[in-house]
């Protein structure tokens, strides 16, 4: 009895976690199609590219200067601020959490500082 409580235990742990990976894929998924369709005329939203506006930051590189998750704010209430030719854009919360975890899954890390 005690071994099929174990297994029942263990496969609801397995489907819960499963569950929770395959939501934040949906999240991501989401905020990738919401960056593309708001974003990708000036900032390249991939994993590689450049961006259409030189001067719009690639969002790969976001994290070399700014939290990424502390944009949250910034995207709830309007960014009003960035580079010349920048529209304001709010988004509704869980649309928030969707870009931010687009945007934390390609992140490329920062180099390594130079050798002295």
């Amino acid at each position: 009895m005690r071994h099929l409580i174990a297994i029942a235990a263990l496969a609801l742990t397995s489907a819960c976690a499963s569950h929770a990976s395959m939501a934040q894929q949906s999240r991501e998924a989401r905020g990738q199609t919401i960056v593309e369709q708001n974003c990708s005329s000036c900032h390249a939203t991939g994993r590689s590219g450049d961006s259409p506006a030189p001067e719009a930051p690639p969002f790969r590189t976001l994290s070399h200067n700014y939290r990424v998750d502390a944009l949250e704010e910034a995207l709830a209430e309007g960014i009003s601020v960035g580079h010349p030719a920048m529209p304001q854009f709010a988004f509704a919360p869980d649309d928030v959490r969707s870009v931010i975890a687009y945007l934390q899954s390609i992140q490329n890390e920062l180099p390594p500082p130079p050798q002295e």
